[in-house]
């Protein structure tokens, strides 16, 4: 079994190391680096070594070491011996193979002696695989968005496929797209606008998702059954389904190229599954806390603003970041119901520049930029928030 479980480990860990060297190759190369062979077979053959050496050094050395010796000498042999590749690149592999050490470290001979270790290599290193495929094509894009935005007209015509950086020149060079996308395309407008849509959105939703979530959380009424099984029923249409009548009742209201007929829009798509996620979490709440405040004379309204909703934090913000993300990035209904540049939304610009063939593609991504890193930033401020708030609701104690 530990002969077996061995020569698993290597040959897996081996092409997962094939697989994290040659991103970081492909990379390399779009940075203009001439890399004349991946040379697959020497990386595997590394690979090999490594992972074995690994299991038969086992704990005898510490890992800071031993994760430096065999970055060094895959370093060596890849980035010296077989061709001789600049700094910047020995560093970024240095730091794969450091990473691929300390991953590979908690296997040895002694615990790949056990039945279900086959099991824990394959869906470890497939775990991992999962991982780095879909951040590749996920943050792929957004790196080629970002570099190419900060090239000229000039440096694209002459080579498109170059995804490196000039950082020698000057400041308002390197972010000329960005500067020019403000002062000749009204992006500052465009964001403004997307600002208010989204924010009046998230606070319109909250304040008739917060009472109706509670009020099918703990009262009673007729059709509360009904209510909260089929509140999500919306969903079962697709919104091109609802464009076209929507947009014949909006044009007769007068609703069309505004703030207020996105606002009613946008609420209307994302208050459901607010309820929805809201209602799971005030569920949770001990029902004690509101039993006491009605013996304290605490109105309904009180029990909310004073209990319900300081408790609810991180259920309230994961659903506030869930709407300001589909009100921030959504295109179908701004598409539809927008057709004067002044009440542009950010997506609907960005389509309305994209169809002029005399805009260079450099500001086009350099508004693609503005539109993704606002939602990037609230994400990663708010994640925590996220995560608790959509899994506290779903365990009652």
């Amino acid at each position: 079994m530990r002969t077996k479980n061995s020569i698993l480990f290597t040959l897996i860990s081996s092409f997962f190391l094939i697989f994290i060297v040659s991103i970081w190759k492909i990379l390399a190369t779009l940075q203009g680096l001439n890399i004349q062979n991946f040379n697959l077979q020497i990386i595997f053959i590394l690979g090999l070594l490594i992972s074995f050496a690994n299991l038969r050094i086992g704990s005898k050395i510490k890992i800071f070491y031993k994760s430096i010796i065999f970055s060094l000498i895959f370093v060596i042999c890849d980035g010296y011996i077989i061709q001789k590749l600049p700094l910047w690149y020995n560093i970024g592999i240095f730091l794969i193979l450091y990473f691929f050490v300390n991953r590979i470290n908690k296997y040895n001979f002694e615990n790949l002696k056990e039945q279900h270790s086959t099991q824990v290599i394959f869906f470890d290193f497939l775990t991992l695989f999962g991982i780095l495929f879909f951040s590749f094509v996920i943050l792929f894009p957004f790196y080629m968005m970002l570099i190419t935005s900060f090239k000229t007209q000039i440096a694209l015509l002459v080579n498109p496929l170059d995804f490196s950086i000039n950082f020698g020149q000057d400041f308002k060079d390197l972010f000329k797209s960005y500067f020019v996308i403000f002062k000749s395309y009204k992006f500052g407008q465009y964001i403004l606008t997307s600002t208010i849509v989204a924010v009046g959105t998230v606070i319109i939703t909250l304040i008739f998702a917060i009472p109706a979530a509670y009020a099918i959380a703990r009262l009673n009424f007729f059709g509360k059954t009904f209510m909260s099984t089929s509140i999500l029923i919306i969903y079962m249409f697709p919104a091109i389904v609802l464009v076209i009548p929507l947009y014949t009742i909006f044009s007769q209201l007068g609703l069309r190229n505004s703030i207020e007929g996105l606002l009613i829009v946008y609420t209307a798509t994302t208050l459901p599954v607010a309820i929805y996620m809201l209602q799971g979490y005030f569920k949770s709440i001990p029902k004690e806390l509101e039993e006491a405040a009605i013996l304290d004379k605490l109105s309904w309204f009180g029990i909310i603003t004073k209990i319900i909703i300081p408790l609810s934090i991180p259920a309230i913000s994961s659903v506030a970041l869930y709407v300001f993300m589909i009100a921030w990035n959504e295109f179908l209904f701004s598409l539809m119901f927008l057709d004067n540049p002044n009440s542009f939304t950010l997506s609907r610009a960005i389509q309305y520049l994209s169809g002029d063939a005399e805009t260079p593609r450099q500001y086009l991504m350099a508004g693609s930029v503005i539109v993704t890193l606002p939602v990037l930033f609230i994400f990663v401020y708010f994640e925590k928030y996220l995560v608790s708030g959509l899994t506290a609701g779903r365990v009652k104690g």
